[in-house]
């Protein structure tokens, strides 16, 4: 029978799992509806004068600058978020994100303002990626962290379904304004998601102020055991870590922007699908990936064998990410849907537990700027740069092969990287000391 003290603890970490939901949902809704939009329209709004795919390879190197900006937002507030606590830090991450996200959406065009809107937009867009860069550890944190003994792994999924669903926010709101004549697209249609960020941020506040800070933090601030330089220890004691968890990263993050960057561009640009008509194969995707994307994390929850978890999620995307291009290639509505959804699977399901498997392998006092650097900097080399190497490739060879032998190299980048990383060890399940930080005696963010 559970105790009063039991129960306001599972209320508690309900509350820090539900916040780390609905807040990370909100960054990301703001971070995918600029990649929709560099596809669709910056390249007719801000770069006028540079046509054809040319305009669109420049509209998404302003895509990637958001993700040159996010190891320094991993940096910045990795620092604040080991030492100062996670609350604050991502109280600070939603502000910065929602005000720079509405920004764009009041921002004039190169019509208007000539070449200072696009430098504009760069600069609005770095403001942005260095919010997103403090948010996922904060969130994967916050939520893990205030988990249940032996549910920490599902709890920082919370966090993760941020993603999904944020995409699916931004691709709905994309197609609703998608229907309006293209003169009312280009001129105001497009600024109506961005806009709409300032409403989401408020309520994403609001709920992030009842969220109490995670124990494990808590602890570690009342012992004075947080780390003086979060940065130069984390770099000292675990670069080969560093290394590691940037590939292990790869294809949870890259996997979304074939899709709803590169793939959305390719199919609207060059096989006449119609702009809805892929944005609604997208949804279909998205929503496929929030319903599957938890068994993720309830699979390696319960199989004691990470390594053989990762191979079963993962090896599957081997076949489908080249048969998701294959299809999209034949024009046809039904089989591009089936093949971008299928090919959501894999990804989606390896994405829930990442979160996890990748906290469990650094110490509680620098995990925040630990986990930072490996998913901010692998959103930057390999992230980021997925639509702008993709759209290169097309058109340096004609040919959607190169960028198919690209997302498989991706895809066994990422395989063999976290399969290394899982055999360094559990700092969570070795380290007494955190688990006396943690109040359970069980790991922070592992099973």
């Amino acid at each position: 029978m559970s105790t009063p003290l039991t129960q306001e603890k599972r209320r508690t970490a309900n509350r820090a799992g539900f916040g780390a939901f609905v807040g990370s949902t909100i960054e990301w809704f703001d971070f995918y509806i600029y990649g929709t939009a560099s596809a669709l329209v910056f390249d007719k709004v801000f770069f006028p004068e540079l046509e054809g795919a040319v305009g669109t390879l420049v509209a998404f190197a302003t895509f990637w600058v958001g993700f040159l900006a996010r190891p320094l937002g991993g940096i910045v507030f990795g620092h604040f978020g080991d030492r100062l606590g996670r609350k604050k830090t991502l109280i600070i991450t939603l502000l910065l994100m929602g005000v720079s996200t509405t920004l764009i959406g009041v921002l004039p065009g190169y019509a208007t303002i000539g070449v200072a809107a696009p430098v504009l937009l760069v600069t609005i867009r770095m403001i942005q990626g260095i919010g997103l860069g403090g948010e996922w550890g904060g969130s994967v944190l916050i939520a893990s962290e205030h988990a249940p003994k032996g549910k920490s792994i599902l709890y920082g999924a919370f966090a993760q379904q941020g993603s999904p669903v944020g995409n699916t926010l931004s691709t709905v709101a994309f197609l609703a304004v998608s229907a309006l004549p293209e003169p009312e697209f280009l001129s105001w249609g497009w600024r109506i998601p961005f806009l709409a960020s300032a409403l989401l941020v408020v309520v994403g506040l609001f709920l992030r102020m009842k969220v109490t800070e995670s124990p494990a933090m808590a602890r570690l601030i009342e012992k004075k055991d947080v780390a003086k330089l979060p940065l130069k220890e984390v770099l000292r004691t675990c670069p080969g870590l560093i290394a590691l968890g940037i590939g292990a990263c790869t294809i949870g993050l890259s996997a979304t922007y074939f899709k709803s960057t590169f793939a959305l561009s390719w199919a609207t640009s060059s096989l006449d699908f119609e702009r809805s008509s892929f944005l609604t194969i997208l949804l279909v995707a998205n929503v496929t990936q929030i319903f599957v994307q938890p068994f993720g994390a309830l699979l390696v929850t319960r199989m004691h064998n990470w390594s053989r978890a990762v191979c079963i999620m993962l090896l599957p995307e081997l076949v489908l990410m080249p048969l998701m291009f294959v299809l999209i290639g034949t024009g046809n509505y039904g089989l591009a849907m089936l093949g971008v959804s299928v090919a959501t699977v894999p990804h989606c399901l390896y994405y829930a537990a990442l979160a996890g498997m990748l906290a469990s392998r650094f110490p509680a006092n620098v995990r925040y700027t630990g986990i930072s650097l490996c998913y901010q900097l692998c959103a930057t080399l390999l992230g980021g740069t997925t639509p702008v190497i993709g759209q290169f490739l097309l058109n340096r060879t004609g040919s959607i092969t190169a960028v198919i032998c690209y997302a498989v190299f991706q895809v066994l980048l990422t395989l063999g990287c976290m399969l290394l990383l899982l055999k360094r060890p559990d700092h969570d399940r070795s380290s007494p000391r955190t688990q006396e930080a943690t109040g359970t005696g069980v790991p922070v963010a592992a099973v």
